[in-house]
């Protein structure tokens, strides 16, 4: 995770519960100073302003939308990656079992204590100072996982299971480093930042426009404020999943524990 990713490091529930109270405080904002000068406005502004009421209502939805895609596919590519990590890892196992002796019995016990560490992996959540442990532990089980299969080679250069045996052992290195990459892939911090940005200036000048007509239903205003804030949750939360509501599932790799063990 980034450093500078300031918005990730801080919980979610804190963060919206923020922009709500802004959206909310915009809101009336809007709404006083339209009561102020609405006797001043004649009637092509307030045409004008209703057409500037739609366009930002329509810019926050294009935005929303925008971002909850941006979210959704990001989340979608992590939890295929667990799921094409887990039948590597699968198929390495079974590709195993057609080595040769000693390196057959050495390679399904570190198969077996790598699933455990993946699982680890993923329970590390953010802490970094874990993951960095866990990634090491990785490093140290991928370089004795390769080091049999390059002593089986050795052994007998011509083994059709050794050379199948290294093919998925090299899928299985490649989707971590996939795996790694993607848990650091979030929505970029400047999106999520213009998206607060308009959502509270849209609510503004939807409060403003209320203090012009001289009417506002507040349940309305709060609703749509709520609304609009539980969707930003919702998207906050897809690009979370290791600590959010939304989880990416592993049980594929529980799965996989189970069967090798």
């Amino acid at each position: 995770m980034a450093v500078d990713e300031f918005l990730y490091q801080r919980s979610e529930l804190l963060v919206v519960a923020v922009l709500f109270g802004l959206l909310l405080v915009a809101t009336e904002v809007g709404f006083r100073r339209g009561r102020v000068i609405r006797a001043s406005l004649e009637d092509p502004a307030k045409s004008e302003l209703t057409t500037l009421q739609g366009a930002m209502i329509g810019l926050l939805a294009l935005l929303l939308a925008f971002s909850f895609a941006m979210a959704e596919s990001r989340f979608d590519t992590r939890r295929q990656l667990v799921l094409e990590e887990a039948t590597a890892i699968g198929t390495t196992y079974l590709r195993s079992k057609a080595l040769a002796e000693p390196y057959q019995v050495k390679v399904v016990k570190l198969l077996q204590e790598y699933v455990a560490n993946r699982l680890e992996y993923y329970a590390a959540g953010v802490d970094q100072q874990k993951l960095d442990e866990v990634n090491n532990q990785t490093d140290q089980l991928q370089a004795q996982l390769w080091s049999q299969a390059m002593d089986a080679v050795n052994k007998d250069p011509h083994s059709i299971p050794a050379g199948l045996f290294i093919s998925s052992l090299n899928e299985v290195i490649d989707l971590h480093t996939k795996r790694d990459i993607a848990r650091q892939n979030h929505v970029p911090e400047s999106v999520l930042l213009l998206l607060f940005f308009v959502a509270t200036l849209a609510m503004g000048i939807v409060g403003f426009g209320c203090g012009i007509g001289d009417w506002r239903n507040l349940s309305v205003t709060v609703t749509m404020s709520l609304i609009i804030t539980l969707v930003i949750l919702v998207t906050m939360d897809l690009d979370r999943p290791r600590r959010g509501f939304i989880r990416v599932s592993q049980q594929s790799m529980v799965n996989l524990q189970n069967t090798i063990k």
